[in-house]
């Protein structure tokens, strides 16, 4: 597996992370999460992205890789879902930094994002101050950003953040253009979210859930052809190899598709005819669309 620096942090992540929502889920017994967990750095990913509002999924890590915390970067979100505290505060932000601390069973977390706040929220007082703080406190390596558009500019150009995770996919473009430059100029490091963009091609008809919605309009009005390639392979190499992406994370419940993955990423970056094709049809058809939360 491809290992990249993410940014200037100091951290090398693998090209294909591991988005651990699906480990959090109900319907995966104990036993299911740790050998999919534990398959996922065999297979040598050693990124996981998790969040607090994923489930179990912050604890089910936490369980099933104790001994083997130096095999992977920790990734987890911060900012809401602390019992007793408004969201989106201070406080919050340092208790819900202590509480992944002690879910995940580990002394620091390599990676904090605040998860997809608007401007408002980065703006009020404490709330980049507490992150920093948890930095500082050598709780947390890096202060980082998930999100889009006008909030993702702002951390951006804030000089708060040392890495971001925004969407970038076949029908999600808009952040190559003047995003992934940006923060390559700054030395901050890109994890690129929904690079499969919710695998639209799977639905015949429109879906009803609103993101795959909005993804399957798009691929309709861009009329790609794959070429023979099966689509998901050509997400996501689209996505993994564009410029300024030091990593992208796919979640799965299935050892075989994170393989699968994993076979698609050693092919390497896609022909460029292709890629330019695919720029080209998003730049025809882009009106007004914008990323994805």
């Amino acid at each position: 597996m491809i290992r990249r620096p993410l940014g200037n942090t100091g951290l090398q992540v693998s090209a294909l992370g591991f988005g651990a929502g699906p480990v959090g889920s109900p319907e995966l017994s104990e036993s299911e999460a740790e050998a999919l967990l534990k398959g996922v750095l065999d297979a040598g990913i050693n990124l996981l992205d998790t969040a607090p509002s994923y489930g179990q999924s912050e604890e089910r890590i936490g369980r099933a890789l104790q001994g083997r915390r130096q095999d992977f970067v920790l990734s987890t979100k911060c900012g809401y879902g602390v019992p007793g505290v408004e969201d989106w505060t201070g406080p919050c932000i340092t208790q819900g930094i202590d509480l992944a601390l002690r879910r995940l069973r580990t002394d620091f977390l390599d990676v904090v994002h605040f998860h997809s706040c608007p401007v408002e929220v980065l703006e009020r007082p404490g709330v980049v101050d507490a992150l920093r703080h948890a930095v500082q406190q050598g709780k947390v390596r890096v202060a980082a950003y998930s999100g889009e558009s006008a909030p993702l500019s702002w951390a951006l150009h804030s000089g708060a953040f040392g890495s971001v995770q925004t969407s970038v996919n076949v029908f999600d473009q808009k952040v190559l253009d003047w995003a992934l430059p940006l923060a390559r100029e700054k030395g901050i490091g890109v994890i690129a979210k929904r690079p499969l963009g919710n695998a639209p091609w799977r639905h015949a008809e429109r879906p009803s859930a609103p993101d795959v919605a909005t993804y399957w309009d798009r691929m309709r009005a861009m009329g790609l052809e794959t070429g023979g390639m099966d689509w998901s392979e050509l997400a996501l190499r689209f996505a993994a190899f564009a410029p300024g992406v030091a990593s992208c994370i796919v979640g799965t419940t299935r050892l075989e598709n994170l393989q699968r993955n994993v076979h698609a990423l050693e092919k390497g970056p896609l022909p460029e005819a292709m890629v330019e094709r695919i720029r080209g049809a998003f730049r025809q058809h882009d009106h007004g669309w914008e990323g994805l939360i």
